[in-house]
């Protein structure tokens, strides 16, 4: 049994760093893609769940192609204020990002209601708008993944990178392999699991990455 006594007197940094030796020892020989064994080992920390050491999808040259961008100052576009504040707000902005989130502006909430379509689609319209280098964290729709893949293919969007991580039921899987065959760079989960926890990590282990902080 776990020393409860132990547990509780660690500082946070020092619990974080021993689960990480956890996961590393339940993982043993499983196979990880080289320059992805952080981000596949945030995604495990922060759901208990193994199954991302399978699951997670990466695009040719992905990983290289977010740590450059985010370190030339691109922004962050979520589809969820929870996945906007699980991100490290700090170390992006020491690097000049920003990050938005335009799922309760008001304007997206009318023409969603207007043409009788998610807020997630019109986010992902507007934020396709934007005049600067554009990361997408999506953890929660999977309109915004389709939406986004049509963008592309009308030409209005060109993202450094997509992370495509929703959770659920209803066009999940399907979002997920359309964002994989659609040529943009990517990061995806495979299959029914992620969510904006996932999402927000995923930005995370670049971001700590990059700082060479926590980097168990």
């Amino acid at each position: 049994m776990e020393d409860v006594t132990n547990s509780v007197l660690m500082r946070p940094a020092d619990i974080e760093r021993k689960s990480f030796e956890i996961i590393r020892e339940e993982l043993g020989d499983t196979p990880l893609l080289p320059g992805t064994e952080q981000i596949v080992l945030r995604c495990i920390h922060t759901s208990a769940d193994f199954d991302y050491a399978h699951t997670l999808f990466f695009s040719d040259g992905v990983v290289g192609r977010v740590l450059r961008a985010i370190r030339e100052g691109a922004a962050i576009v979520t589809d969820t204020h929870m996945a906007k504040a699980g991100i490290n707000k700090k170390i992006l902005e020491s690097f000049g990002g920003r990050i938005y989130c335009f799922m309760s502006d008001e304007d997206v909430a009318a023409a969603a209601r207007q043409r009788q379509t998610t807020r997630a689609v019109i986010s992902m319209e507007k934020a396709a708008a934007l005049k600067e280098p554009l990361i997408f964290a999506v953890g929660n729709a999977p309109t915004a993944l389709l939406r986004l893949c049509e963008l592309h293919e009308e030409g209005l969007v060109d993202p450094a990178a997509v992370i495509g991580v929703p959770v659920g039921f209803v066009n999940v899987i399907d979002s997920k392999e359309r964002l994989i065959g659609s040529g943009m760079p990517c990061i995806a989960a495979r299959g029914r699991k992620g969510g904006s926890n996932i999402a927000a990590c995923i930005i995370n282990a670049f971001l700590y990455m990059l700082s060479d902080d926590r980097g168990y």
